[in-house]
């Protein structure tokens, strides 16, 4: 049964997964040698969730383009 789930999440939702997964492990590290433990670690897995979301929709995790184009509309205004 557990596997039927984790083949299921897996081919469905790889980006979300190794995400959460890799979120999780950092989390754990990070739960074991520091403080506001729980509000890191819930803000790391949501990190790894969101990076994960975005690979699997095919976006850039940053979208450099964009914010380059924003930031050279925000300047233009000083010239």
């Amino acid at each position: 049964m557990w596997m039927r789930i984790w083949e299921g999440l897996w081919e469905g939702h790889r980006g979300k997964t190794l995400g959460v997964l890799a979120g999780s492990a950092l989390g754990l590290i990070y739960l074991f040698f520091g403080l506001w433990r729980m509000l890191i670690f819930v803000l790391i897995v949501y990190t790894g969730y969101y990076i994960g979301k975005k690979m699997d929709r095919g976006e850039p995790v940053f979208p450099a383009e964009d914010t380059w184009r924003w930031l050279m509309d925000k300047w233009r205004l000083f010239r």
